[in-house]
């Protein structure tokens, strides 16, 4: 359970700069995130379904451990679990127990499942496009790729412990 970091002074309260940015940030990202998860319907598949098959589609042989998977599409490996119930069923990956680690397990993508994500990905490109990357200037986007990048190291040096 990760720790909280108990103070014994007054909060930094936002700014109105600050409160803008971040409601905006929070209000833009959630309302993407439902959009493109609503642009994915007509595959039958949900925005983590489609991350978690993008990744098997560029990792060798289409497989990757459920470890490295879970980290990678940012998810607990109790709900990479259970997604990949969700999956397996649908036929789209399988479980595949490790040779060399008894414990560890792959998820390696089949053949269904690599339909799905080559039918569904010109479509969740162009969702994106429309949604995101047509609205900003090349500034724009470089510039919001270099605050994420902050964002990110800033996370990857004080991480979030799993439960």
């Amino acid at each position: 359970m990760a720790q909280r970091k108990i103070t014994t002074s007054a909060p930094k309260w936002l700014t109105p700069t600050e409160m803008k940015a971040w409601r905006r940030y929070i209000v833009a990202s959630r309302r993407l995130l439902e959009a493109l998860d609503a642009d994915l319907e007509a595959h039958d598949l949900s925005m983590p379904d489609y991350e978690i098959l993008a990744q098997l589609s560029d990792a060798p042989d289409r497989r990757m451990r459920m470890s490295e998977l879970a980290d990678i599409a940012m998810l607990s490996r109790s709900r990479l679990s259970h997604r990949m119930k969700v999956m397996e069923k649908a036929g789209w990956v399988k479980r595949e127990a490790c040779p060399i680690d008894k414990r560890g397990y792959f998820a390696v993508m089949t053949p269904k499942g690599w339909k799905a994500i080559v039918a569904a990905a010109p479509d969740h490109v162009e969702s994106v496009r429309n949604r995101f990357v047509d609205l900003l200037s090349k500034q724009d986007q470089i510039a919001i790729a270099n605050i994420f990048e902050k964002v990110e190291e800033g996370l990857r040096i004080n991480p979030i412990e799993e439960k």
